[in-house]
Order: structure tokens, then sequence, then C-alpha cells
């Protein structure tokens, strides 16, 4: 199995970025996917997950509202929109496939392939 995310890099405060994380190696539309990010000199986090259906979602708290996940089961990728960007927003994120489809499982343990990571970076 293989994650690739992209499109991270350099943004402003209040600013919008999408990051894309495209799977192959597995049946995409089987499993949920699951975004995480580790900010500088902290532990990795979770972000947010979609089910696999794409149905179903959730977040964590830090980003609900501003944040999105989305998916395309025809191009096996799976869509993270960031709005309203803030500096503590700073981390590598990395998407992940969790063992099961649907989106109710959060820790780390349940996924079971990753992505490289892709940085994103907030200036004030």
């Amino acid at each position: 199995v293989q994650l690739q995310a992209s499109g991270g890099g350099l943004v402003q405060a209040g600013g919008s970025l999408r990051l894309s994380c495209a799977v192959s190696g597995l049946i995409f539309s089987n499993y949920a996917v699951g975004w995480f990010r580790q900010a500088p000199g902290k532990e990795r986090e979770f972000v947010g997950i979609i089910s696999r259906s794409g149905g179903s979602t959730a977040y964590a708290d830090s980003v609900r509202g501003r944040f999105t996940i989305s998916r395309d089961n025809a191009k096996n990728t799976v869509y993270l929109e960031m709005n309203s960007l803030k500096v503590e927003d700073t981390a590598v994120y990395y998407c992940a496939t969790s063992r099961f489809g649907s989106a109710n499982r959060y820790s780390e343990d349940t996924f079971g392939s990753w992505g490289q990571g892709t940085l994103v970076t907030v200036s004030s």
C-alpha cells in the first residue's frame, strides 16, 4: 500500500490550502482514510477522518468548522481542505488508511498504512 500526500506549502494566517492524498495498492473504497499532523516538538495528533463511502466524517475540535475532508473513490484520492488557517496549524500533515471502513476510530493503531507527510507552514 502506498500513500502520497501533496499540496503543502507556505500560506499566510487566514488563508487556505488543499492537501491531496493519492492511495494505491488496496481496494480504496473499502477503507476510511484519516489525516494526522505533527507540529515541531509535539506528538502526532488526529485531524480528521472520512468513511469509505465519504458519507461520514469526524474532526478534531481544533479544526472542526475550518477543515473539510472529502474523497473521490474513482481517483483513489482523499482531500483535506483547510480554511482560516492559523499559525498553530503549522505541521507536517500525514494521511493514513484505516483498517476499517467507518469513520469512528481515531487512534493511530487503527490505521494500517501511512504516507510520507507534507509540510504546511502558516505565517503570521
